[in-house]
C-alpha cells in the first residue's frame, strides 16, 4: 500500500514567525484574515492534500467535485485557523475564546477512580484546546501518545514563543518502550489521551463503514486500552466561532462492557462519524483516506 501520511506535521518556521507577531500585535481576528491567502496558496498548489479531501467529500457525503472543492478550500482555512487558535490559546489572547464541556463529569470521575484512562479522539476539530482544558480543569497530568515527529525547530520556537502546553508526550517507539510508559502513568492515576483514525504502513488495522464509505482504522491503540482494563472515553472539541464544544462519552472498560478491540473500534467509528457530520469542515486528514480509492 503507498505511504499516505508520514507522521509528521507539515508547516514553515517563517509561518509560525509570522502568525505568533499577528496574534501578539494584532490580534486572532487579524490573523484569520491573513489565513485566507494561506489557504489560497494551499488549494492552488497542495495538490495531494487536495486531492484527498476532494475524494473524502466526494466519496463520504456524496458531494459533486464543484462541492468538495468548495469544501476543500474552506477545509484548508478552518485548518489555518485552527493552528491560530492552537498558538493564541497558549498567549494572554485566549480570553476571547469560550468553551462548554458537555458530560464533563466523566472524566472527572474517572479521575476520582484512581485508575486512570484513556481519552480516544481523532483529527476533527482541536484536541489540543480538549487537552489543555482538560489540563486545567481536572487534571494536570495527562499525556499526549503520539508520532513525535514534528520538525523540531518549529516546536523549539512555538515552545519558546508561548505558554507550555498544559500535557505531557509520549513518543510512540517501535521498541514499544511507549507501553512502560503508559503503565506507569496508569499506575500514577493519569490520563492518557490519543488519536486512532490514522494508519501507517505497516500496522494491524480494522476496516469499518465510514460515513458512504469503508475505511481502515489502526488496530494497536485499541488492543492496547482493552489489556489495559480502564476507562476508555472518546473526547472531542469542534470549533463554533470562538466558542468550543467539548465533549465526552460515557466510559467503556475492556471485557466489562466491550468484549474484543473490535468493539471498541467500532464504538469509536460510530462517534468519529457523528462528529464529522456535525462539523464537515473540521476534517483535517489530508490524504485519500477511504479503503476503495487506495492502491494495492
Amino acid at each position: 500500500m503507498e505511504k499516505k501520511w508520514d507522521g509528521k506535521t507539515k508547516g514553515f518556521l517563517w509561518g509560525y514567525r509570522f502568525f505568533i507577531f499577528c496574534i501578539r500585535f494584532f490580534g486572532v481576528r487579524i490573523s484569520y484574515f491573513f489565513c485566507i491567502w494561506v489557504s489560497g496558496y494551499f488549494i492552488l498548489f497542495a495538490r495531494k492534500q487536495k486531492k484527498g479531501l476532494v475524494q473524502f467529500y466526494q466519496t463520504g457525503f456524496g458531494f459533486s467535485k464543484i462541492k468538495s472543492l468548495r469544501y476543500a478550500a474552506a477545509n484548508f482555512y478552518e485548518f489555518g485557523k485552527i493552528i491560530i487558535d492552537r498558538i493564541a490559546l497558549r498567549t494572554p489572547r485566549k480570553r476571547i475564546y469560550t468553551h462548554s464541556f458537555d458530560n464533563e463529569i466523566v472524566l472527572r470521575n474517572m479521575h476520582a477512580a484512581g485508575k486512570g484512562g484513556f481519552l480516544f479522539s481523532g483529527h476533527v476539530g482541536n484536541w489540543e484546546n480538549a487537552g489543555n482544558l482538560i489540563g486545567e480543569r481536572i487534571t494536570s497530568t495527562i499525556n499526549i501518545l503520539m508520532l513525535d515527529a514534528e520538525v523540531e525547530k518549529i516546536k523549539q520556537f512555538v515552545e519558546s514563543n508561548v505558554e507550555v502546553a498544559k500535557y505531557n508526550l509520549i513518543p510512540l517507539k517501535e521498541d514499544m518502550s511507549h507501553l512502560i510508559l503508559i503503565h506507569q502513568a496508569l499506575k500514577r492515576n493519569e490520563l492518557i489521551a490519543l488519536h486512532a483514525d490514522r494508519t501507517i504502513p505497516g500496522q494491524k488495522t480494522f476496516t469499518f463503514p465510514f460515513l458512504n464509505g469503508t475505511a481502515q482504522f489502526p488496530a494497536g491503540p485499541f488492543m492496547m486500552a482493552y489489556k489495559f482494563k480502564v476507562p476508555i472515553t472518546f473526547v472531542y472539541a469542534i470549533k463554533e466561532g470562538f466558542h468550543f464544544s467539548l465533549s465526552s462519552t460515557d466510559p467503556i472498560v475492556g471485557g466489562k462492557d466491550v468484549q474484543s478491540p473490535e468493539e471498541i473500534a467500532e464504538r469509536y467509528v460510530q462517534r468519529l462519524e457523528e462528529l464529522v457530520k456535525k462539523a464537515p469542515k473540521q476534517w483535517f486528514n489530508f490524504y485519500e483516506y477511504f479503503e476503495e480509492n487506495r492502491p494495492a
